[in-house]
């Protein structure tokens, strides 16, 4: 860790070093969440790759997948004369968020040591040539290459990328913590709908009679998100000790779930709280990540015909055109449930600075019990639309865990290490990417074996996890203020302020921070609007074919 620390610290000194984006006199801090989105949207495209399998599964084949079935595992990583299985290429994604969730554990403190731009650059670097080097493993056909590139050195910039803006943002809006991290991380629920549909156009412009066109696709985003991320990473700026924006000032009225005071990286692993808020997220995404993961089969199976107006088919009495048919409107139910995620982010995370961060969580856990238990309900009635709702609440809630967390962290924790702590915390994410979806997958492969109806597959699984939301319930309400033990001096963290910002000129609030909107923001706002604005115009699209 110190050698890699070492290593990226010496990247580009100077321009990048944290006491060079400490924020001057007419910064207006509405500039910073455009620059985490800038970087957001980008990374968030790892939601999306999924859009990359099918063509990458024929391409030796080029029209038809060049199949090998006894081919191990093992075999594939290195086979140039037989195509991959989607399966296969589908381990990306536990890469992505494995590797995502270890990655900011580990460099979560060196972030808080050199700062958002320093990181967010590194976190450039990462994602757009792990996606280069995945093209080159497309390319030469290897899909170890392939793993290494997009998904583990592309998985450090994800991490990196991820928790670049958060302990900065909350910094920039103490008096609206939990909207300031909803803004950037919705952008990471965003990513997907610019990136999959930016894919599919690229992808059928580069096809060729010898090329399905993904490596091509790679090389071109990679070169377009380093470019976004580079300039989101470079306006990045960090408060001066001891800002607040002009005319707020703390609550006078006590609420014991924020802390003023802050609790040292080192030791916030070893209180409960953390713990408790580990094991509140990882069991709110394990159940939201498994239906994200098994969505578009889910509402095929349980609803069949009557996405067609033929309500007496059963899922095995379709056709292959009518099964082609309903996958298309399942991919707009996909869609759609991307939508939640994103708004969810705003939304919840804004909401808890009003109501609070654990009472927003009792709401996922009991709102997210009762839609779980109701959702076979909805299937028997054959009601698409209480199903679609119901479903769409709970990925907003999924989406709402991860936006509001981090302003948890920082009112148990302080904001002194809150990106690192965060950082730390994430590794519930890694954990819940393996848990949902095996929870998932494997319940339905059982109960397919065993017999059950097509349109019943899920409802074990419902109620299972209903259990998991009770658990995080019980986690949530165990949450209590840190013991003042863990408190750092009020020495000790003027110390380290002065120490990250030295050289950085007076500290103080004197016309920073100031205005909302003003010309240059909202140009800067546009910038990542517009994109945002096209992915939302296509899901709708897509998924009005669903009612």
């Amino acid at each position: 860790m110190t050698t890699m620390s070492g290593t990226m610290s010496g990247v580009g000194a100077g321009i990048l070093d944290k006491e060079r984006t400490v924020a001057s006199a007419g910064f207006n801090r509405w500039m910073v969440p455009p620059a985490a989105l800038c970087i957001h949207l980008c990374i968030g495209m790892a939601y999306g790759f999924s859009v990359f399998w099918l063509p990458l599964s024929r391409a030796i084949g080029l029209t038809a997948p060049k199949a090998c079935p006894d081919m191990s595992l093992v075999q594939e990583l290195f086979t140039t004369t037989c195509d991959w299985r989607v399966a296969s290429m589908g381990w990306m994604f536990t890469l992505f968020f494995v590797v995502l969730g270890v990655s900011a554990a580990i460099w979560g403190g060196w972030l808080e040591n050199v700062g958002p731009r320093k990181a967010g650059f590194v976190a450039a670097l990462c994602w757009a040539g792990g996606l280069l080097i995945g093209a080159f493993g497309v390319y030469v056909h290897q899909l170890w290459i392939m793993w290494l590139g997009a998904g583990v050195i592309g998985g450090v910039g994800l991490g990196l990328g991820y928790i670049s803006p958060v302990s900065t943002l909350i910094k920039w809006f103490p008096d609206h913590r939990g909207m300031a991290t909803g803004m950037a991380i919705m952008g990471f629920g965003g990513g997907a709908m610019i990136g999959a549909p930016l894919a599919n156009i690229l992808i059928n412009y580069f096809k060729s009679p010898t090329s399905v066109g993904v490596w091509e696709t790679f090389v071109v985003m990679g070169v377009i998100y380093f470019v976004f991320m580079t300039i989101g990473a470079f306006s990045y700026r960090i408060t001066p000790p001891n800002w607040q924006p002009e005319g707020w000032t703390p609550p006078n009225k006590a609420n014991v779930m924020i802390s003023k005071a802050n609790v040292h990286l080192d030791n916030a692993h070893k209180t409960p709280q953390f713990w408790l808020i580990w094991w509140v997220l990882c069991l709110n995404v394990s159940a939201g990540i498994g239906v994200i993961g098994m969505a578009s089969p889910m509402l095929q199976e349980i609803f069949a015909g009557k996405l067609i107006g033929l309500p007496d088919l059963g899922f095995n009495a379709l056709t292959a055109a009518q099964k082609a048919t309903i996958a298309g409107i399942a991919a707009g139910f996909t869609g759609l449930l991307s939508l939640f995620n994103i708004g969810g982010r705003f939304f919840w995370a804004s909401l808890s600075d009003r109501i609070g961060r654990k009472t927003t969580y009792y709401t996922f856990f009991i709102l997210g019990i009762a839609l779980y238990a109701l959702a076979p309900t909805f299937a028997a009635m054959g009601s698409k639309l209480l199903f679609v709702l119901g479903f769409g609440i709970i990925l907003s809630m999924y989406g709402g865990g991860f936006a509001t967390v981090p302003a948890y962290l920082a009112d148990m924790f302080g904001t002194q290490f809150v990106g690192a702590i965060h950082g730390r915390l994430l590794t519930a994410w890694s954990t819940a990417g393996i848990i949902g979806p095996v929870v998932v997958n494997y319940i339905r492969e059982f109960q397919l074996a065993a017999g059950v109806p097509r349109d019943q597959l899920y409802n074990t699984t419902m109620y299972i996890l209903c259990a998991m939301l009770i658990a995080g319930l019980i986690c949530n309400y165990l949450v209590k203020p840190v013991d003042p033990k863990w408190h750092m001096s009020e020495a000790e963290v003027a110390k380290l302020q002065a120490a990250s910002t030295a050289g950085a000129g007076p500290s103080g609030s004197f016309g920073i921070g100031k205005g909302g909107l003003d010309v240059r923001a909202a140009l800067f706002w546009a910038f990542v609007g517009i994109p945002l604005a096209w992915g939302v115009w296509i899901t709708l699209q897509s998924a009005a074919k669903i009612l």
